[in-house]
């Protein structure tokens, strides 16, 4: 009985904080600003010789417009952590990072850019006490992702950060690959009987 009572005003607390959900609303904004396009586009175009300006401008447009799709789609009303738990507790389909970063990769693809590459990375996959968080990356073709760009929508509610991979000041990014490559050495590991 105790029991029940305790589930009860944890599920009222939870419907009060959807109500009261910090962060951003995607039903506000507006299709992107020129502004903030030109800034995506010159980080593009910065990332070196042979960058296309016609994709750079349209690789700009697409991240910072699908962004806010996704956060219609997704139904972001609250904070991405409150997302996560309503995605966590079946409320809600989609919306944690990893969806974000899958769709936004995928988006970025269907433009067949012949110049730029896309990439995903992972950050705090092995730390205890940070969620491990994923992100898309865009770089000039032939360059690793450390040389690219995150294109991150999860961290602001379908706003769009994008900052330099080696210059985020919240996330030390690391290859999504490698990062899968570890996990599966250690679950190998682990599942490993002494003889």
């Amino acid at each position: 009985m105790r029991v029940l009572q305790i589930l009860k005003i944890f599920l009222v607390l939870l419907a009060l904080l959807s109500l009261w959900g910090c962060g951003a609303n995607p039903e506000r904004h507006g299709p992107p600003s020129e502004s903030d396009i030109a800034s995506l586009e010159g980080m593009i175009l910065a990332l070196g010789p042979g960058v296309s300006a016609e994709e750079a401008e349209r690789a700009a447009r697409v991240a910072l417009q699908h962004a806010r799709e996704l956060a219609v789609s997704y139904r972001i009303t609250g904070s991405p952590l409150w997302h996560n738990t309503q995605v966590n507790l079946g409320i809600k389909e989609r919306g944690l990072c990893w969806h974000w970063a899958e769709d936004m990769e995928a988006r970025l693809l269907a433009e067949r850019l012949e110049t730029l590459e896309v990439h995903r990375a992972i950050a705090n996959a092995f730390n205890p006490v940070r969620i491990e968080h994923s992100t898309a990356v865009i770089s000039r073709k032939g360059d690793g992702f450390e040389r690219g760009i995150v294109l991150d929508p999860w961290r602001l509610g379908g706003t769009l950060t994008f900052v330099p991979v080696m210059e985020d000041p919240d996330y030390k990014w690391e290859e999504r690959q490698k990062v899968l490559a570890k996990k599966r050495q250690r679950l190998a590991g682990r599942s490993a009987v002494p003889g």
